[in-house]
């Protein structure tokens, strides 16, 4: 009987180890479902330029109050958004053979929709500095522009070099590198920050601030506008006055490769040089509309 007991004991036994040497148990649900989710985080990002070829359309983020970059005119009657960097980006989406969908929202919130996946890229005046790098990764540079200050013209000899900044109210565009070019300027707390460009061209109109902090090109398109303005270059020193596009971070793939190629290629046979021409031309010739009507 013992041995009769000992045999069943290590068959039982047996049994158990052949058992657990052949457990095809598959994994929980949950983790059936963390591991598509990473496959398919993955696949999104590697195969970006297929999903937008399929789709049939490249989704652009913008803020359309920085001319010649981005900016509102009538065309036809209609209300269209323009500028350079639209250029590029119907460029973009031309070579790709699909649609151009322009989101237009405010600047400081664009970064934060391209990590959402509101959209496939951001082309907006942005300048690529290494705190945006963090969340965002950038296109190669394609324009480069100089900082300079907005006055009022009976203010031509007062504010002559950065010195002469010291103690004044600047105004900037939220979110932009002038932020830290005005508080540098001078005192962080007499920054004004507004969302819309002309916002910040009426209070330096009416007095309320004594400057705005801006480039070359977009005071150009404003102070044409407003013979009272000046762009004044008090030699401010900035290394970051490139303008590229942003994409999702990690989307670096493909679609980075792609983007980079046409901006070569842009720049190559000079579309690039055409696309600031006309869209300086057309944001001159906008300012003037508008001073006519307003008149």
């Amino acid at each position: 009987m013992k041995k009769l007991l000992s045999l069943l004991l290590a068959l039982v036994m047996l049994l158990s180890f052949a058992a657990c040497a052949n457990d095809d148990t598959p994994p929980a649900d949950g983790d059936d479902q963390q591991q598509e989710e990473q496959n398919g985080s993955e696949a999104g990002t590697m195969n970006k330029l297929a999903d937008i070829k399929a789709a049939g359309e490249l989704v652009v983020g913008t803020s359309a109050d920085y001319p010649p970059y981005e900016f509102h005119t009538e065309i036809d009657g209609k209300d269209t958004i323009v500028g350079f960097d639209i250029a590029i980006a119907q460029a973009f989406a031309d070579e790709l053979g699909v649609e151009l969908k322009l989101v237009d929202m405010a600047f400081e919130s664009l970064l934060i929709s391209l990590q959402n996946g509101d959209f496939d890229l951001v082309m907006a005046g942005l300048t690529p500095d290494e705190e945006r790098a963090k969340t965002v990764d950038f296109t190669d540079v394609f324009f480069h522009n100089k900082q300079i200050v907005i006055i009022r013209a009976e203010d031509a000899d007062k504010y002559v070099t950065t010195e002469d900044m010291a103690g004044t109210t600047l105004g900037v565009q939220a979110g932009t590198i002038q932020e830290t070019i005005a508080a540098d300027l001078t005192d962080e707390n007499k920054v004004v920050k507004l969302k819309k460009f002309p916002e910040l061209i009426m209070e330096l109109k009416t007095g309320k601030i004594d400057g705005v902090c801006t480039n070359t090109m977009v005071a150009s398109a404003y102070v044409s506008a407003h013979p009272d303005l000046l762009c004044q270059d008090i030699g401010i020193v900035w290394d970051n006055t490139g303008f590229a596009g942003a994409i999702q971070k990690g989307d670096n793939g493909e679609f980075m490769a792609f983007l980079n190629e046409t901006i070569a290629k842009l720049q190559e046979d000079g579309s690039i040089d055409r696309f600031v021409a006309e869209a300086q031309q057309l944001a001159n010739a906008s300012s003037e509309d508008a001073d006519s009507e307003a008149a």
